[in-house]
This record gives C-alpha cells, structure tokens and sequence, in this order.
C-alpha cells in the first residue's frame, strides 16, 4: 500500500470511452474538492481508443484483468490498488460523481459503505424485468444467507482495504459482489448501506450486463451458504440464538440464561473464548471479552464492550484481576495439556467465581446428540472437540485446586456449566 494514498478508484469499463470521458473530470472535480490523495484504476480488457484516451487525459492507469468478466475485473484492480480506502463504481451513472462524496463522508461508520438502491430514499430507474430479477437475486441472497442487507448486488461501493487484503474470491462473473460481501459479513466487518438514485447514462453500457448466468449465482449461492454456516463465521452464536433450527434456538437461549445467571452479582468479567454470543451484551461494567479468533471479535463490537484478541494459553492480564471468570464453550476445543485451565484460574481473584462451560462426556445423551448434529450439519461441527471432559473429572480437577464448587446447571443433559468458589489457599 502506497504511504499516503487515500483512496483508489476502481472502475471496470466495456468498450465505453464515450462515458468515461464524461465521468473522468466530473469525479476528478469532486476528489479534489474533498482534499485527498487518489489514484483511478481503469480495468478493460477490450479497451477501445476512445478508453484509452479518456483514461490518459484524466492521468489514470489502465489495467487489463487476467480474463473476460466483471469479477474478474474487479478483482485485478483490488491487487493493485494502493489506497487505504477503494471505491468501486460503474462508468455509466449519472449521479455517481457526485454521490462519491457521500461515501466519503460516512466511511468511518462501516468497513464496507454500499451506494443502495433499495434502502428507504434509494430508487433505480430500470426497465420492469430487470427491476424484479434484481429483486428477486438481492431477496435470494439476503434471506437464504440471513445477511441483512437490501442491495448486494449493487457495485457501487466504498471499502475500507483491508477488507480486502488477503481476500481471495473466485467468482468472475457478477456473482463477485454478492460473494465479497457475504464473506466480509462473516469475518465480522460491518456493512452499511445509504439511499442512492440509480439512473445510468444514455450511452452506458456496463450496467446492461448485470444479469448473470443463473448457474454461477446457485454456485456462489451454494458455497456461500456452507460458509455462512460454518462455526467459523463471525456471527455463528448471535444468529444460532434467533435460529429457525428449534433446538439450535433453544441450546443458544439455555445457555444465555444459565451464564448470565451464574455471573450476576459477581462484579467484572473476563470471558475468555467469547465467541460472539449475546453474552458478551450482557456482561457488567469493567468486563472484557476476548477471543482467538478476529472475525469474531470484530463481530462482538456490536455489543459495546472492551473486546481483546487473545489466546487462553497466555491471558494478557494480570493475575488475580478479575472477581469472575468465564470459559464456556472453549475447553473441550484445546488439549487437555494446555494450560489454560492455569491461565483461568491465575486470572481469578481469590474469592472469585469462575464459570466454567463444556460438554458433558458421561452422559450418553450428549455423546448422541453429537454424533447425529456432526452428521447433519458438519460445516457447523467440524469435529472439533478434541477434549472430553465429565462432571467427575472437571470436579476432581478444582477441588485439588483448591477450589469449592457451588452448582452446576445442565442443557438436555449434553451441555455441562459448573460455577467454583477460588478460595485463598487456591492454586
């Protein structure tokens, strides 16, 4: 990334020098008005004369993407664009120039700002059977991947970069734009969208290409939805908690309840492992809540609370520091060697309460419900315990520690959460 450069624009462009010529100075004016550094990247792979001679007199840089397609075209100008911000747009519409300072000026309240057309205040002026097939695409795309945005299908956008960096989308066609949102969605960027006007220019013509093949968008519908489903996706928990799965829904809630029950009154708490649980909404002053994993914290800001990456193996906290500790869902993920059942009681302060949450391996009715929800949905599951602890065994480990159990509480008899009093001689 160039130092310095605040945005590049990136516009993918069909043989239509005749409207880039108009577009170039018209978006030149406003950047320059706004004050900042810019480059424009314009990406043909079929350029025209007139492209070329549009692009030279604006001083921008031509970029012949790899292959035929407008994902594809996209995705050559987001590898050589160097601007801490990228805007992508289309080089036929006529409130675009001006509507760029829009996005501009919201940038900081999302990752990912989206020009939209269906948002209250948003129109586009298109003929009726694109209308509804855009409606249909944006319909099929938002309920079947629960992903609460109207427009995903709209181009004109304004990333932050570095939801992009690193990122690898396969799509080349225009399936790219629904596939680079859901996945930033599900690494827990946030995405706005803000009423825009869509009205493209008499002699455009990118915009007529917006109807794909309806093969490629079920492919990336497809392999979306497993990504979606994923226990890696950035909102598994908060989503599971509202679930149309009944016992997903139920589990989640049970959960939620049986924590936050456990943990009141007990003063600030550190949630190790947090995930993105509604929880972590319910924790009290001074709490923070930490993860491993990114995407998930990056999700958890929606409940405004200190969030910090980090591993259970070494808690970046001092010991005794916190009057409640909470593990819930983590243990059974890690070694039984590893020493993060030390680092959780090092972190707790004597007299504290650590809360402790994991499946309960004696039971038969959880080693069931495993191997039937493992068959049913793996992109959710994963196989991913790796340690098997009991209500004998977790016991067992805390009172030689010198800790006091005070109650335990069960979901269906699969889900163990057990609450233990540190007690001063505690190790």
């Amino acid at each position: 990334m160039s130092q310095g450069l605040d945005l590049s624009v990136i516009i993918p462009a069909f043989q239509e020098g005749q409207s880039l010529s108009t577009l170039l100075p018209e978006l030149q004016q406003v950047l320059q008005g706004l004050g900042i550094t810019y480059e424009l990247l314009i990406v043909s792979r079929d350029r025209d004369a007139q492209t070329t001679a549009a692009a030279e007199r604006a001083g921008a840089r031509l970029i012949a993407p790899p292959s035929d397609g407008y994902g594809a075209a996209l995705a050559a100008g987001w590898t050589v664009a160097g601007g801490d911000y990228i805007l992508t747009m289309d080089a036929d519409l006529v409130e675009a120039p001006t509507f760029v300072r829009k996005l501009w000026e919201v940038r900081t309240q999302a990752e990912i700002t989206i020009a939209s057309r269906y948002v209250p205040g948003g129109s586009a002026r298109m003929p009726p059977t694109r209308t509804r097939a855009s409606r249909v695409l944006n319909s099929f795309f938002r309920r079947g991947l629960s992903v609460p945005i109207q427009d995903l299908s709209s181009g004109f956008r304004l990333y932050h970069a570095a939801t992009l960096r690193n990122a690898k989308f396969d799509a080349t066609g225009f399936d790219i734009l629904q596939q680079v949102l859901v996945r930033a969605f599900a690494e827990g960027w946030k995405v706005q969208e803000v009423p825009f006007a869509y009205e493209p220019r008499p002699n455009g013509s990118s915009n007529q290409r917006g109807v794909g093949l309806a093969g490629s968008y079920l492919k990336t519908f497809w392999s979306l939805w497993k990504h979606r489903n994923s226990i890696l996706a950035a909102d598994y928990d908060d989503r599971a908690h509202d679930s149309v799965i009944w016992l997903q829904r139920y589990w989640q809630r049970s959960r939620h309840k049986h924590v936050t029950d456990l943990i009141e009154g007990q003063g600030a708490v550190l949630d190790v492992g947090c995930g993105s649980s509604r929880i972590i909404g319910a924790l009290p002053k001074g709490s923070v809540a930490m993860d491993i994993l990114r995407r998930k914290l990056r999700y958890a800001r929606k409940f405004g609370r200190p969030v910090v990456h980090a591993s259970g193996f070494q808690l970046p906290v001092r010991d005794e520091s916190f009057p409640c500790v909470l593990c819930s869902q983590v243990i059974e993920h890690v070694p039984k060697e590893s020493p993060i059942l030390d680092e959780l009681c090092r972190a707790l302060a004597p007299g504290g309460r650590l809360v402790l949450g994991t499946p309960d391996y004696a039971n038969w009715e959880w080693v069931w419900m495993e191997k039937a929800y493992g068959l049913a949905a793996p992109g959710g599951y994963a196989d991913e315990h790796i340690a098997h602890y009991t209500y004998a065994e977790l016991m067992d480990i805390f009172t030689k520690r010198g800790f006091t159990f005070e109650e335990h509480r069960y979901i269906m008899r699969g889900e163990l959460i057990m609450a233990f009093r540190k007690n001063k001689t505690a190790r």
